[in-house]
């Protein structure tokens, strides 16, 4: 196995400059060719930027022309930068502030695929400077013992992970997570460790039973941890005086969420924040009593029509405010002060949603801005507070030009039973506005939120290169209410699928696409969906793209003794049955509603993709469907990447998938189909 070899490299941080201009407001003239497949889907040369918590210094990962992602520390008050951890044969992956003066990372490997991986992501601490490096958990498992520390010391297990979170940011101690999984694989509990960073000595958290999720509250402690049984989840509670955990609620795990009581943070006061429905269609933001262990009905943020998504902005002294979804992510403010800093931001950046990260020290002029639109991808800039300087940091896709992006609106339209569906619609650039061909892009999940306002790689590829793109939020996507949700059960291949063809029959009305010239598309249950809109609606759609694809309901629960897959057995015993139907009791469902059972009546054109080592859709989905279509139908497109599991993982193959689409769709619905 190749060294894992840690250099620093100064001429790598000319890829990371900070300048005083802000992005652009107006976008520049079109170019007249489209940008390439490798503006969407290269590897970003830009990995985001946070403040430490005196926001004294700004640490970013990124990279330039032939190197690994390095991590990069830019002191704000002179404007010089250091490399502080950078490699040969690894990648910085996430990275977090410890204190004022350290950080911790794990670092991934750009260069191959899930079937190639051989090593984890590791754990490793660096003080600003570049000093005092540490490795804290190991790369490849064997019991490896740590450098970097004056006594010789065990290193963490392979398994160990950050948990996402900041902590508390005043000491050399962070918590991250280490899952212990059973004979079969499935994760069993979640130790959380306490672990210093300098001397990478490490303390584990007793746990509440079985704990699978936790959270730590405004000191940066435990105090909140989630477990799961039978299909029920129960919130645990650790009293600060003691460390004893008590019950705070039960709910059950899968259903409508009804009387869910979801952790979404603590404040600087201890006040606890949930998402909860409270007996409404839509969650909304709430306080939640430690003591009595009472939700309190009035909710404090409400976003009528949206289950409430988001979090809690807040730096040491106070909840400022509340960052979270609906049709797009933006910030609402509690805080005065920063309602003046969102006004002023939005005047100096009009063509953008501008999102501020805070600080942990209150009193710091500096904010972080993170800034997107439907045409510009994310860019990343530092605002100060009491100069109104504006830096730019860096651009996601410094390779996309915003005037050859097409413009995108959330929409709503009446599916055949009169329930509304939310979508987004994205045009292309300079082509108009009627009799347009499309392509309807299916989300997977399926009871997951879909879409929301904003730059997506997939959609402007598209547009890009001509296409209307529909991109509904059908039954039983999450996001919109109960209801809404609800009316997806069981329902694969049924109403969730007439409310895709609703709403191409709603464009095709309003002659905006070319009924002549539609073409379905998605990953995963979008692939599922785009071999059942074959099946269902063969006059509507004149070709398919599945990737990663479920093509049979049954092989959900039972892929065969040669195939792994990473859906746990708690979700297939509870949540399966209620959400996708029962596979002995609805087998003639499953079987009028299966790909593979009905992939006679498929004569379109199609193009099928998988990954060799998919554990969520493995790959007897996909050679199974294609053994069962090319019986009766020969213009299949078939390809498999051998080591790529649910997605594409390496750039080469983004870049490759890709270019097919564009060559399948340009050959059956574009300029280069046959009229």
């Amino acid at each position: 196995m190749p060294a894992f070899t840690r250099t620093v490299r100064a001429a790598a941080l000319a890829a990371l400059a900070l300048c005083a201009a802000p992005a652009p407001a107006q976008a520049p003239a079109a170019a007249t060719a489209p940008p390439p497949i490798s503006a969407f889907y290269a590897n970003a040369a830009f990995g985001g930027a946070k403040l430490s918590p005196d926001a004294s210094h700004l640490a970013a990962r990124s990279s330039a022309k032939g190197q690994r992602d390095f991590l990069v520390v830019v002191d704000l008050r002179n404007n010089s930068g250091k490399i502080v951890a950078t490699y040969t044969d690894a990648d910085v992956g996430e990275f977090e502030w410890v204190n004022n003066e350290r950080l911790v990372f794990n670092t991934r490997d750009k260069t191959v695929a899930q079937g190639n991986a051989r090593t984890a992501p590791g754990l490793y601490a660096v003080d600003r400077d570049g000093g005092r490096f540490a490795q804290l958990a190991e790369r490849t498992g064997g019991g490896m013992v740590a450098g970097g520390f004056k006594g010789a010391r065990k290193l963490l297990p392979w398994n160990t992970f950050l948990t996402g979170q900041k902590g508390a940011q005043d000491s050399n101690n962070i918590y991250v997570i280490h899952p212990v999984s059973d004979t079969r694989g499935e994760t069993r509990y979640v130790d959380l460790l306490r672990v210093d960073t300098v001397t990478g000595f490490s303390q584990p958290v007793p746990r509440p039973g079985n704990a699978r999720g936790w959270m730590l509250d405004h000191k940066g402690e435990p105090r909140v941890a989630s477990t799961i049984d039978q299909g029920s989840v129960t919130l645990h509670y650790r009293e600060p005086a003691s460390s004893e955990w008590r019950v705070l609620t039960s709910y059950k795990a899968y259903g409508d969420g009804s009387s869910a009581i979801e952790p979404v943070g603590f404040g600087p006061d201890g006040t606890f924040y949930v998402a909860a429905r409270n007996g409404k269609d839509t969650t909304a933001l709430h306080t939640f009593d430690i003591a009595t262990g009472k939700l309190n009905p009035e909710p404090l943020l409400v976003a009528p029509g949206y289950d409430f998504a988001g979090g809690l902005v807040t730096n040491r002294a106070a909840v400022l405010g509340i960052a979270f979804t609906t049709d797009a992510t933006s910030n609402e403010w509690f805080d005065p002060g920063m309602k003046q800093v969102q006004e002023k931001l939005d005047k100096l950046l009009p063509a953008t949603i501008n999102l501020v990260s805070v600080p942990a020290q209150a009193d710091s002029p500096w904010v972080l801005v993170t800034s997107y639109s439907d045409v510009y991808p994310a860019s990343f800039a530092l605002y100060n507070k009491t100069t109104g300087l504006l830096n730019k940091v860096g651009d996601s896709r410094p390779g996309i030009d915003p005037a050859q992006m097409g413009r995108q609106q959330f929409v709503r339209y009446k599916a055949r039973d009169g329930l509304d569906i939310p979508a987004l619609l994205t045009l292309p650039r300079g082509k108009g506005n009627k009799n347009l061909p499309m392509v309807m892009l299916v989300h997977g999940g399926p009871y997951v939120r879909g879409v929301s306002w904003g730059w997506n790689p997939d959609a402007q590829f598209l547009a890009s290169r001509g296409y209307a793109v529909l991109e509904p939020d059908f039954r039983g996507s999450t996001g919109y209410g109960a209801r809404h949700f609800k009316a997806g059960w069981k329902q694969w291949g049924l109403s969730m699928q007439d409310d895709l063809a609703d709403g191409v029959q709603w464009l095709v009305k309003q002659g905006t696409v070319d009924p002549q010239r539609v073409c379905i598309a998605g990953a995963s249950y979008g692939g599922y969906a785009t071999l059942m809109g074959l099946v269902n609606d063969p006059a509507l759609y004149k070709c398919g793209i599945n990737w990663v694809g479920v093509t049979d309901i049954g092989l959900l629960f039972d892929n065969g003794w040669g195939f792994t897959s990473d859906l746990s057995e708690e979700y297939k015993v509870y949540g399966m049955p209620e959400l996708i139907g029962d596979p002995v009791k609805e087998a003639e469902r499953f079987k009028a509603t299966s790909p593979i059972q009905q992939a006679a009546r498929i004569t379109q054109p199609l193009l099928l993709a998988y990954g060799g080592v998919d554990v969520r859709v493995p790959i007897n989905h996909g050679t199974a469907f294609r053994s069962a279509v090319m019986r009766t139908n020969q213009s299949v497109e078939w390809v498999e990447y051998p080591d790529e599991g649910h997605g594409w993982g390496l750039e080469k193959n983004r870049i490759d998938f890709y270019t097919r689409v564009e060559k399948f769709l340009d050959k059956h619905i574009g300029s280069g189909a046959a009229p």
